[in-house]
């Protein structure tokens, strides 16, 4: 994997860094029913991992999607 095709996500990071880095990162939280909803909030200092494992997601599969969002801009 070259530098300009690297993962830009990662399960380490915070969610509140994900939504730093992409403006669109926010509405693939919601898409897998984190965050989208009063009774499903997410924390921003928690991992993207802690978050799958809370709900009960697949983080590569989130990680997966939340880098696609990369892939218009290459």
């Amino acid at each position: 994997m070259t530098e300009s095709t690297a993962a830009r996500f990662h399960k380490e990071m915070t969610v509140g860094e994900a939504i730093a880095i992409h403006p669109e990162a926010g509405l693939v939280f919601s898409s897998y029913h984190l965050g989208g909803c009063s009774h499903c909030s997410i924390n921003e200092v928690e991992t993207i991992e802690q978050v799958c494992m809370g709900y009960g997601v697949e983080v590569e599969t989130l990680i997966d999607s939340l880098n696609n969002l990369f892939a218009d801009e290459e």
